[in-house]
């Protein structure tokens, strides 16, 4: 699984990289995305994006979520609809 999450100072270019992120991976948050990817697949997303960002003023980045994932989720939202990251999680405690 890869998290892919952006800070985009234009909004246009903010408003086109949201429509393609949605196109290959979930929504979590506001410009946070999660998906299942081959690391070619990844690589293919990771150069979609670097087409449409202005490296001077954009921040992307690509995370890749080791298999034994720990999460902490606080507040009443939960994740998407589909989105699974628990298969195997070791849970951390509400109290960090």
């Amino acid at each position: 699984m890869w998290l892919i999450a952006y800070d985009i100072t234009d909004p246009r270019r903010l408003v086109r990289i949201h429509r393609y992120a949605k196109t290959v991976a979930i929504p979590v948050q506001y410009s946070l995305y999660a998906c299942y990817e081959t690391a070619r697949g990844i690589l293919g997303i990771r150069d979609a994006l670097a087409d449409m960002i202005n490296d001077r003023e954009d921040d992307v980045r690509i995370y890749q979520l080791p298999q034994r994932l720990r999460v902490a989720r606080f507040g009443s939202r939960s994740l998407p609809k589909g989105l699974l990251v628990a298969e195997g999680v070791m849970p951390l405690a509400n109290t960090l």
